[in-house]
């Protein structure tokens, strides 16, 4: 049946104008405790809004008249059965009592789990506490020892650094030669002025970028007063003299030269003040956030400093270039004849010279690079292999000077022995 128009009605009530209404009859079934079936008739209305284009439906369960072979329901919304009792004739209702119960039963499930997985636990732990403990309640012999024996293991199979604590030098770092990994510090990332450290950063540049270490550079004159007035260490060359930047390479690295360092510096850059902006924009690259440079040759300033770690990390990252390693591991080295030395020039490491023997237990010292100023004290970045290994060790703030024994060469050897008799 439908029903349409203004004056229409259904079910006693008027229909909405402007609206197209019809009377759907679905068929519900009812089972009962007793087992009886019935059909109940629920009328629906569909109508169609024309105004939002939605299609709505209401309804009501049919009244006793309008059903068949269906008792009275009541006001209730219940059927009444033989002993007075009322079931719920809706069959939602049905499906919300199945569910109901399919929560209740997991949820059951999931407390009898919970139970079992902790009766399990406690049993684990009385296992375990009656193997452990004696009868006193506290640790038996025999767990005792099998706990040490343990820790021994583990301690052996990591092996222990020396401490850089009983140095003379008042920071120190080692680390992995290969990675640069940190092994074992003492103040290592506090600031230290790095003196000629710093030429480590410049000799690094030159390898990076001078086209060839054969191409040939004059070392300019204007700077040789300003090193002259603070009595820089000097390899040697002479104001105008003409070498290779392989012979300057070399001057920087053993005998410490602060010529070498500023000939390079405005080679490659055209000036000491564009270098150092190259020297800080690489420190930035390789992460030396504590490290900070004002010249190229490691002459003072308080706002030049390093640390013992970022210093080791430098180093880590210059030893990869074969040329830099090359003349860091050299002893001696010879230049050729120029035309301000016909005979060229022979310069030695500093660290070679100041150290009464390269061996250690283990194994020796490969090659380093010294460093001293009075605000710095005696300063050391040294490489070794030991025991088939190589270890960075870089030292700074020993007492001492040039005329006084080499303590920051005596604190490598102490730590580099150490490290042979792991």
């Amino acid at each position: 049946m439908s029903c349409g128009g203004a004056g229409g009605r259904l079910f006693g009530k008027p229909a909405a104008q402007g609206r197209a209404v019809r009377t759907v009859r679905a068929h519900h079934i009812l089972q009962r405790k007793t087992g009886k079936v019935w059909n109940m008739t629920k009328r629906e209305t569909e109508y169609e809004d024309y105004d939002s284009g939605k299609v709505r439906r209401s309804g009501r369960t049919a009244d006793r008249g309008e059903t068949r072979g269906m008792p009275d329901r009541g006001e209730t919304g219940r059927t009444p059965d033989r002993g007075g009792r009322t079931v719920r004739t809706s069959a939602k209702n049905s499906v919300r009592r199945r569910r109901r119960r399919k929560r209740r039963i997991r949820r059951l499930c999931w407390t009898a789990a919970f139970l079992l997985t902790m009766i399990m636990a406690f049993l684990a732990v009385g296992k375990l506490a009656s193997d452990f403990l004696g009868e006193d309640g506290l640790l038996s012999p025999e767990s005792v020892r099998v706990f040490r024996e343990e820790g021994e293991s583990a301690e052996e199979d990591a092996p222990v650094y020396p401490e850089l604590s009983h140095l003379y030098s008042t920071h120190a770092a080692l680390a992995d030669g290969g990675t640069g990994e940190i092994l074992s510090e003492y103040r290592g990332d506090e600031k230290v002025y790095p003196a000629s450290l710093t030429k480590i950063m410049t000799a690094l540049l030159t390898v990076e970028h001078v086209e060839s270490l054969d191409v040939s550079v004059t070392v300019p004159e204007e700077i040789f007063p300003a090193l002259y007035a603070e009595d820089a260490s000097m390899a040697g060359f002479l104001p105008g003299e003409t070498v290779s930047a392989r012979d300057l390479l070399y001057g920087i690295l053993l005998p410490s030269g602060a010529e070498c360092c500023k000939a390079l510096a405005v080679y490659i850059s055209g000036s000491e003040e564009a270098f150092v902006g190259l020297m800080n924009q690489r420190a930035e690259e390789l992460g030396l956030t504590r490290t900070h440079f004002c010249n190229s040759s490691g002459l003072h300033d308080e706002d030049h400093y390093s640390t013992a770690e970022d210093l080791c990390a430098l180093l880590a990252c210059a030893l990869k270039d074969e040329d830099f390693r090359a003349a860091f591991t050299t002893r001696r080295y010879s230049t050729p004849p120029s035309n301000r030395h016909p005979d060229g020039i022979t310069f030695y490491s500093t660290m070679f010279q100041a150290m009464e023997r390269e061996e250690v237990k283990g194994g020796k010292i490969l090659g380093g690079k010294t460093g001293y100023t009075q605000e710095a004290g005696l300063c050391l970045a040294s490489l070794a292999e030991v025991g088939g290994k190589e270890y960075i060790l870089v030292t700074a703030g020993a007492e001492g000077s040039h005329d006084t024994q080499p303590f920051h060469i005596l604190d490598a050897l102490g730590v580099y022995d150490q490290i042979g008799e792991m």
